[in-house]
């Protein structure tokens, strides 16, 4: 994956506090990743970075939809996702992003890559189980859904007088030997 230098925040020319960061997300910048699991996506990613003097703070919220098909009936439809991350920023002999909520950075850095972070945040705030939010509330109409309503079975209601046991004699005979021990 090629490094993607809009998302590169160059934190050395930064005063200390608070600094805001927006991101428009699309299906461009998942295509870079190789993430495939939706045909397109509007998602605005919020970065605040807060710069201390030893470390620096990220804080990631992200609020958007992805057009996913439903799992139940093919359709496709947009679903709403959101989430947020944070992640602590220090600095030391090596990179070393092994843990998930703590970033080292060599000591010389001056800039931090977060495509990474936003690219899992977003993957992992949309659900496994897909659901039109019309079959929830029974408005989705679709031609799966009706050929399933019109192959669907009536059962017959049975007559509470009508209890009679139909049973095979070669089980009754059956039966009468775990009886007669």
């Amino acid at each position: 994956m090629k490094q993607l230098n809009e998302f590169l925040i160059s934190f050395a020319g930064l005063k200390l506090g608070k600094h805001q960061f927006e991101y428009q997300i699309d299906k461009k910048f998942f295509d870079e990743f190789g993430y495939d699991e939706f045909e397109s996506c509007d998602i605005t990613a919020n970065v605040v970075l807060e710069k201390k003097t030893t470390m620096l703070e990220l804080s990631f919220k992200h609020k958007g939809t992805v057009y996913v098909p439903c799992d139940l009936t093919g359709e496709m439809f947009d679903l709403p996702i959101k989430g947020k991350l944070k992640v602590i920023v220090q600095f030391g002999d090596e990179f070393n992003s092994d843990n998930e909520e703590l970033l080292i950075l060599p000591h010389g850095e001056h800039q931090v890559d977060v495509s990474q972070y936003i690219y899992e945040m977003v993957a992992l705030s949309i659900p496994q189980k897909r659901v039109h939010p019309g079959i929830k509330d029974g408005t989705l109409k679709s031609e799966a859904l009706d050929r399933l309503n019109n192959m669907n079975v009536t059962h017959k209601e049975v007559k509470s007088d009508e209890k009679e046991e139909n049973t095979d004699p070669r089980w009754d005979k059956l039966k009468s030997l775990l009886k007669e021990k």
